[in-house]
């Protein structure tokens, strides 16, 4: 089995190291982990693509790859360079550092490189580990990813749905804000939306006067409606999402067309 292993916090992030290890234990001794992630962060990024500028790939040791690019142009750098065309049997992107559950998803490098594996046809999985309160004093932030992601991505890839529709399933995880021994189990949830809270801006004043912007996230401990993504993470539950990059209103199609007969 061969595993493509992704991120969008940077190639020396430690959650990359958490993922590796998931990887390998799905991989087994006979497989292969292959590792082509940004040389710099790229969060907040989504399912960018460098399409007006060349990006520089760099060989770091064996199988491990360092690309001047987002995650998603990392999946299309191994795909079509480092592995020369031949496809990975799946790809894991993550294990992102802080929750890409309601609203973040749309945000999320870490899903921007699981969507683009999904629409290149190989089966992807995001992993993100939600931060909170819980988990202040932790030796490592990224335990319950480390003990339960083995189980999780095994149980996906073996009895998970993955099919061969234009716009194929991916799956998006996210591992609760507590300590290991805490977590509940899994809930497959919708994706959540937290109300009243949202991006916004901050200005702030260089040294020598000039106007700058930050862009501002909001409170990520606000529960998302019950049963979806957020509202079972904070529950102590990992969430597991069935994502498309279809944005198509199905529901509304027919009305609309009712509307502008």
């Amino acid at each position: 089995m061969r595993i493509l292993v992704t991120n969008d916090d940077g190639i020396n992030a430690p959650g990359l190291e958490v993922l590796q290890h998931i990887a390998r234990d799905l991989a087994g001794k006979d497989g292969e982990v292959w590792t082509v992630a940004p040389a710099f962060e790229q969060s907040g990024v989504g399912h960018c693509i460098s399409y007006t500028k060349p990006m520089m790939i760099a060989k770091l040791s064996d199988h491990r790859y360092a690309a001047e690019g987002s995650p998603a142009d990392c999946v299309l750098a191994a795909i079509y360079d480092v592995l020369d065309g031949a496809k990975p049997d799946l790809i894991l992107s993550g294990v992102n550092r802080g929750n890409n559950a309601a609203e973040n998803v749309l945000y999320s490098g870490t899903i921007g490189a699981a969507m683009e594996g999904a629409l290149q046809g190989v089966p992807a999985i995001a992993l993100s580990q939600f931060f909170g309160p819980e988990m202040e004093g932790l030796a490592d932030p990224f335990e319950a990813a480390r003990v339960h992601g083995p189980k999780v991505v095994r149980a996906l890839w073996e009895k998970g749905l993955w099919d061969d529709a234009d716009y194929r399933l991916f799956y998006n995880v996210n591992f609760p804000p507590v300590p290991a021994a805490k977590v509940k189990g899994h809930k497959v949830a919708a994706q959540g939306f937290r109300r009243d809270t949202a991006f916004s801006t901050e200005t702030v004043h260089s040294p020598h006067g000039r106007r700058y912007l930050w862009i501002k996230g909001g409170p990520q401990q606000t529960p998302t409606l019950p049963g979806t993504d957020a509202a079972v993470n904070l529950d102590g539950y990992i969430s597991i999402t069935p994502l498309r990059a279809d944005l198509t209103a199905h529901d509304r199609l027919a009305d609309l067309q009712a509307r502008l007969a």
